[in-house]
């Protein structure tokens, strides 16, 4: 059974970073994709970035680039979002997601949907 732990989050001051965790286990290959995403107050849960665990290869979604990577260290599994320079947009639940269905090339999956399993979610709050 696929589960996925995260850590991390909390209260920021505006300008700080913060690191998330996602600690992944039960898949049987290296082959699955992993992804983050965060429903803000009153919004929709959106996919912001993602990592194809069989490559390394990663993705960040066009607003966020130069702030949030998306890494990973495979000898533990786990899976990390660096969040720099927070604002007072980014507070939000966010969520960690997992999945090993085979994508299309070049397919870079950020819809609730691509994704079996999930997180708890944790709380980002940028307060001064």
């Amino acid at each position: 059974q696929v589960q996925l732990v995260q850590s991390g989050g909390g209260l920021v001051q505006p300008g700080g970073f913060l690191s998330l965790s996602c600690e992944v286990s039960g898949f049987t290959s290296g082959y699955y994709v992993v992804g983050w995403f965060r429903r803000a107050p009153g919004k929709e849960r959106e996919g912001i970035s993602v990592l194809f665990n069989k490559d390394g290869s990663t993705y960040v979604t066009d607003s966020l680039k130069g702030r949030f990577t998306i890494s990973r260290n495979n000898a533990k599994n786990m899976i990390y979002l660096r969040m720099n320079s927070l604002k007072s947009a980014d507070p939000a639940v966010y969520y960690c997601a997992a999945d090993a269905r085979i994508r299309p090339t070049g397919y870079v999956p950020l819809r609730i949907e691509d994704y079996g399993a999930w997180g708890q979610g944790t709380q980002v709050t940028v307060s001064p």
